[in-house]
């Protein structure tokens, strides 16, 4: 790998790590889903340019879970194998509207600093 790939990696995998639980709970907020849906869905929303590792995955429903943003419910996918579907709870759905409203601040606060002339 070259030294231009390894920094774009790491720049995307410091970026998700700031942004997963956002992504997480938006997912969560449509449907009841399970965690490979979720990985899917992120991707195809994002058409490819977001690629969520099962090991960042994960330790994120487990924590959302833990703070009760989420809750979690064993059932069988459509290929009829049990799996643990997440949606959002009450505290979960604020969450997100806080969570989004800071995105929104920091996209526009960086949007200011890159228009800036010199």
């Amino acid at each position: 790998m070259s030294r231009q790939s390894e920094t774009a990696t790491t720049r995307e995998a410091e970026l998700l790590q700031g942004t997963l639980d956002l992504l997480i709970l938006r997912v969560a907020a449509l449907r009841p889903i399970h965690g490979y849906a979720i990985v899917q869905r992120i991707q195809q929303l994002s058409q490819d340019a977001l690629l969520i590792r099962q090991g960042s995955l994960y330790p994120a429903l487990y924590r959302l879970e833990e703070r009760g943003w989420i809750k979690s419910e064993w059932k069988l996918t459509e290929g009829g194998r049990n799996a643990k579907f997440y949606s959002l709870t009450k505290t979960g759905r604020r969450q997100l509207e806080n969570e989004k409203a800071g995105w929104e601040r920091l996209c526009a606060a960086v949007s200011l600093v890159l228009e800036t002339a010199d």
